[in-house]
């Protein structure tokens, strides 16, 4: 009786002794930009802004950040989580497919979530998650091996899991959810394998599957004559990063993949329908409202995945509401977000495959750009512009931030042999003897995409940026460093050697009255704070 009354004080204990976090509404995450000492969605904003609204550090101060603590993993797998805060509470993933509470002080682990992965599994590109979301009392993950997994916060114990598709034939989840409503929308990885891409939503509280949108149509569909023959069932077109919401419109958007096969066109003639596309579709329904394909009939992997930035401007004059998209096809896009029209474009990076963009923003392809058996010299690279790593907006300065990646390769075609749960590229691309590839991060307004600074990189870089009210633009290196850059001119202000590449986005939060600045780089994740 003694040890039992032991053990429920210490429970008891444990339990005072654990940070408060209390439930993530919808209406939080909508007024995110009310408590800045959170960061509630995988963007900080339903918008894709990434933007913290703190303004502790500025750079007259930045050059006094310093390690407060670093939490690392215990595996080789690439790191690629951006964590959610809420109060005193971190959620992060962690490869390939757990969720561990942090204390946000101290870095100490409050709880994890483990899950057993199959041995032997169809991926393409690494056992990755690049995090969760959070949703009233509930964290959620798509996981490697094709199941959205409902956690309770407090103590991670699983609600609810359910199997979103067959793992078996090349499908993942890697991207991070996002909560809205009372809906998990959630995309799907897998498209080197031929499978067919969709984008899902699900009852937050149930895990019953709401709708789905597949992004590739069936005969009989608008888009099917995009496809020749039956080409679309291994059309790909997937959906594997976290897309925007915008809360007056209800609708969201979100970039969908390449087409498969990924170099070989030959076997798939057409526009290829909705891949290499942004989609608009109405939360409620999952029905499109509209879409804007960057790279018809795309022969060199440019998925088009990366997170659309929703922002105010005015272009020629007339305020509209946009969508702001560097594209990983080497194209800055500026859309009307209402009805996707092609409002402006250009070239952010060097780009060797259209001579430019026509009026409805269509590229005008050059003729000898698509691989070839011998091979052909196509800027950018298979890895693009920019990757899945994110870009910001800083509202206040109005300017748009960008992880940029210079280099090109030589594309090769290969054959369309298609077998379930093997790879289906038919071609590749290696890098060009002698080139020496390297990166920056650019700054553009956001209208025209007319360069405002430049800031240097020595390789392209695998990470995306933040941006904050106090003036600073954070990002990081493939050789280990993070930095801030002052975002009015790119001048740097601070750095910091972590001795592992970054290849996350960074994040900021406040705890005890701080603002910190959280990131992932190598295998572990590095909290900063002001030196005192």
């Amino acid at each position: 009786m003694r040890k039992l009354a032991r053990s429920c004080m210490a429970l008891a204990l444990l339990v005072l002794a654990m940070p408060l976090a209390g439930q993530v509404s919808y209406e939080r995450i909508l007024e995110a930009a009310s408590e800045p000492g959170n960061w509630l969605t995988y963007s900080g904003n339903y918008l894709g802004h990434r933007h913290s609204p703190l303004r502790q550090i500025t750079p007259g101060n930045a050059a006094r950040l310093r390690p407060v603590w670093v939490y690392q993993i215990g595996t080789t797998h690439a790191f690629e989580t951006t964590p959610i805060v809420v109060g005193d509470v971190m959620y992060i993933s962690e490869p390939p497919s757990d969720v561990t509470a942090l204390d946000t002080r101290t870095g100490r682990p409050l709880w994890k979530y483990e899950r057993r992965i199959p041995e032997s599994m169809p991926l393409c590109c690494g056992r990755v998650n690049r995090g969760v979301a959070v949703l009233n009392d509930l964290v959620y993950i798509g996981t490697l091996d094709s199941h959205l997994v409902a956690l309770d916060a407090k103590s991670g114990q699983v609600r609810w899991d359910v199997e979103v598709a067959d793992y078996k034939i090349g499908i993942s989840m890697t991207a991070a959810p996002l909560a809205l409503k009372d809906k998990i929308i959630l995309g799907m990885a897998g498209g080197e394998f031929g499978v067919r891409g969709f984008l899902d939503a699900y009852d937050a509280k149930t895990g019953d599957r709401l709708w789905r949108f597949w992004t590739v149509p069936v005969a009989g569909e608008p888009g099917a004559e995009t496809w020749a023959g039956e080409s679309w069932k291994q059309g790909s077109a997937t959906t594997w990063v976290t897309g925007a919401y915008d809360p007056e419109s209800n609708l969201v958007y979100w970039g969908t993949g390449n087409p498969g096969p990924d170099w070989n066109g030959d076997v798939r003639k057409g526009d290829n329908l909705y891949s290499d596309c942004i989609i608009a579709l109405d939360a409620d329904t999952g029905k499109l409202k509209w879409y804007f394909q960057f790279t018809p009939h795309d022969v060199h992997d440019w998925d088009s995945v990366q997170v659309p930035v929703l922002a105010d401007g005015e272009v020629r004059g007339e305020p509209r509401r946009l969508v702001l998209f560097a594209n990983r096809n080497g194209f800055y896009y500026v859309l009307d977000r209402e009805s996707g029209k092609f409002l402006q474009g250009k070239a952010y990076v060097k780009q060797t495959w259209a001579s430019g963009l026509d009026d409805n923003g269509r590229p005008m392809v050059l003729p000898n750009t698509s691989p070839t058996v011998d091979g052909n010299i196509v800027y950018p690279s298979l890895g693009g512009g920019t990757n899945w790593q994110s870009p910001a907006y800083n509202p206040e300065l109005h300017l748009f931030f960008v992880a940029a990646r210079e280099l090109g390769q030589i594309y090769f075609k290969g054959e369309a042999d298609f077998k379930v749960g093997s790879l289906y590229n038919a071609g590749g691309a290696r890098n060009i003897p002698g080139e020496e590839p390297h990166g920056a991060i650019r700054a553009f307004q956001p209208e025209t995409g007319e360069l405002k600074w430049d800031f240097p990189l020595h390789s392209p870089p695998g990470g995306g940026v933040l941006s904050t009210a106090g003036g600073l633009v954070f990002g990081g290196t493939g050789e280990g460093d993070i930095f801030a850059l002052d975002a009015t001119n790119g001048k740097p202000v601070w750095r910091f050697q972590t001795g592992g590449g970054m290849r996350s986005n960074p994040i900021s939060y406040e705890s005890e009255g701080k603002q910190h600045i959280a990131v992932t780089a190598g295998r572990g994740l590095f909290v900063f704070a002001l030196e005192e």
